[in-house]
C-alpha cells in the first residue's frame, strides 16, 4: 500500500449559504491554521479566568482574523453587502472548522451561534434512557447511628 497525495485527500472547504448565495471558504494555510488554533486556545484560557498568552492575543488584534479564516469568501461577502452578524457568524464557523472539525463547524452554523442550541436541553437529558434507568446508590459506609443518638453535621453520631 502506498501513501496517497494528502493534498488531494484533504482538499476541502466550507460551503456556507447566506442570503440566497453559497460562499466557499477555502482550506486555510498552515500559518493561518496554527495562528487560529493558538488564538482560540488563548481565548478559552482567558474565558476560564486563566492567564492567557498576551502576545498571542495581541497578535490577533493586529491581524484581520476574520479575513484570514474566510479567505476569498470574505471579500465576496463584503462586496455583496452581507450584514456584520452574518459575516461574524461565518468567520466563527470557519474558526470552529479550523480548530475542531467540519462536523463541529456545521453544528455551530446550524445553531445560529446560540450555545443553548448546541447541547441537548435539560428536558431532553432527563428523558433519555440513560438518565431514567440509572439507580441512585445508597450509603456504602455500612454504619448506622445507634438508636437514640443524633447525627452530627457529617453523619457521625454526636456524643452527649
Amino acid at each position: 500500500m502506498a501513501f496517497e497525495a494528502v493534498d488531494e485527500l484533504l482538499a476541502d472547504g466550507l460551503e456556507l449559504p447566506l442570503g440566497g448565495k453559497t460562499y466557499r471558504v477555502p482550506a486555510p494555510s498552515a500559518e493561518i491554521g496554527l495562528r487560529t488554533t493558538a488564538i482560540m486556545q488563548a481565548a478559552a484560557v482567558a474565558a476560564d479566568g486563566g492567564q492567557a498568552d498576551e502576545q498571542v492575543l495581541a497578535d490577533a488584534a493586529e491581524r484581520d482574523l476574520y479575513r484570514d479564516v474566510l479567505g476569498s469568501a470574505h471579500d465576496e461577502m463584503v462586496a455583496n453587502g452581507v450584514q456584520w452578524t452574518a459575516l461574524k457568524h461565518a468567520a466563527i464557523t470557519a474558526m470552529v472548522w479550523i480548530v475542531q472539525s467540519k462536523e463541529a463547524a456545521e453544528r455551530y452554523w446550524n445553531s445560529g451561534g446560540d450555545p443553548s442550541r448546541l447541547a441537548p436541553n435539560r428536558a431532553a437529558r432527563r428523558s433519555s434512557d440513560a438518565a431514567s434507568s440509572t439507580r441512585s446508590r445508597g450509603s456504602t459506609s455500612g454504619t448506622k447511628p445507634r438508636q437514640g443518638q443524633r447525627q452530627g453535621a457529617k453523619g457521625a453520631p454526636r456524643r452527649k
